[in-house]
């Protein structure tokens, strides 16, 4: 019987041919913990009777969701980390170096055919490079620290065909919201998602990692993507190492095939309180807003300020909305001021803060007010999640944030884009 993505690449990691609905035990290539995970995981390291991780070179320490520190007690919470990393020779991504999922694609040494455990859910961004990337659990975690391996039940997979290309005006992160408000939160609980056709294929890889990012938000283990040119470029200047890439073989089983035509959707907006409350824009506009926010592991990308920028040039944000712009890495933070592109969002009226998650989780640069609206770039919009149950968040592309900002309201980024 021929494989899936995914179980090509767990049979390479487990040493032996294997199909879905199997428990195995595989080899990791890379393990990643933030601020937000980390200190739990080095806790139970340490519980566990661990006196040096597997690997060093392969295990990397990011601080990126509240960084620089808020408070006391994440300020003691970033120097365990610290001395961690200091002590055992592991990577370590401080204050200012970029979220968590950004700087390890930036890193080269994630790619095709790896197995790559995170303790952040969003870890599925790497299936965008052909790696099999999940989220797990602190505890989990850190035995992977100890052994280097961990176990995994081999997911079915869904293919998902994307038939494009996508109309202008519309990006890859109004595509995976239409994707999510089809599937529904659940519709792919603990399965791979093998996205492919020629919407995706003709995404660049900024935009790929937006989709892939987002593939647990509708319950996913991993979202995959087929290895191609554009893939093999980005790992090249990024200085990636060698790798095998795996596609899945003709008569491989998928648990279904889906397939969408997108070649006339509309900008996407999900609603409060649910990623999978997923309108077209032309539903939404109109809806007052008080904060809006371009960054994250899903659009903090070069490519998202580009587009914002293109907006926001020559116009200034409505008086009564405050814009807060997150770069996902120092390495954009850098190439978005030598192309002028902070310049035009600052004149504007925006907020640069440091490159990192910023107020995504709710701990810092920019806590909504009770009653306030937020349309933001972000991957999730349960209530409390920017750190106020009582405030409503709206996620849309970095092209309807940058839009919305400029009128006060939820507005169609086509009206900016002619």
């Amino acid at each position: 019987m021929g494989q899936t993505i995914a179980e090509k690449i767990l049979s390479r990691a487990a040493g032996r041919q294997v199909q879905a609905g199997e428990i195995v035990v595989a080899r990791v290539d890379q393990v990643m913990a933030q601020d937000g995970t980390a200190p739990l995981a080095i806790q139970v390291f340490r519980q566990m009777g661990g006196k040096k991780p597997f690997d060093p070179e392969r295990v990397n320490l990011v601080i990126d969701h509240s960084a620089p520190s808020p408070t006391e007690s994440i300020s003691n919470l970033h120097k365990m980390m610290r001395e961690f990393a200091w002590e055992h020779g592991c990577r370590l991504y401080d204050i200012g170096d970029g979220v968590c999922h950004q700087v390890m694609v930036e890193s080269g040494r994630v790619g095709p055919g790896c197995v790559v455990v995170g303790a952040d859910s969003h870890t599925c961004t790497y299936g965008a490079l052909g790696a099999f990337a999940t989220g797990v659990g602190s505890t989990d975690l850190a035995a992977a620290l100890i052994s280097g391996h961990l176990w995994f039940k081999v997911p079915e997979t869904i293919k998902v065909v994307c038939h494009g290309p996508l109309p202008p005006g519309v990006f890859a992160k109004d595509l995976i919201l239409y994707l999510i408000g089809r599937f529904t939160a659940d519709g792919a609980t603990y399965k791979a998602v093998e996205y492919t056709g020629s919407a995706i294929k003709e995404l660049s890889m900024e935009g790929r990692f937006t989709v892939a990012n987002m593939a647990v938000e509708m319950g996913a283990k991993v979202g995959l993507m087929e290895v191609d040119e554009k893939t093999w470029e980005w790992l090249k200047e990024h200085g990636g190492g060698e790798f095998t890439a795996f596609s899945p073989d003709p008569d491989a089983a998928y648990a279904k095939v889906v397939e969408f035509d997108l070649t006339s959707i509309s900008p996407q907006v999900a609603c409060p309180h649910r990623v999978d409350n997923v309108s077209p824009i032309e539903k939404v506009a109109g809806t007052k807003i008080d904060q809006a926010f371009i960054g994250t592991c899903t659009n903090g990308r070069l490519e998202d300020l580009r587009v914002a920028a293109r907006i926001l040039a020559g116009r200034k944000i409505h008086p009564r909305v405050r814009l807060v712009v997150a770069p996902a890495s120092r390495k954009v933070y850098l190439q978005a001021m030598r192309e002028g592109i902070l310049a035009t969002l600052v004149e504007a009226g925006a907020a640069v803060v440091t490159p990192g998650c910023g107020p995504c989780v709710g701990t810092h640069n920019g806590v909504p007010a009770d009653g306030e609206v937020v349309v933001s770039t972000a991957n999730r919009n349960f209530k409390g999640r920017m750190g106020n149950a009582k405030a409503e968040i709206y996620l849309a592309s970095p092209a309807t944030v940058a839009a919305s900002a400029i009128a006060g309201e939820i507005t169609d980024p086509r009206l900016f884009l002619k």
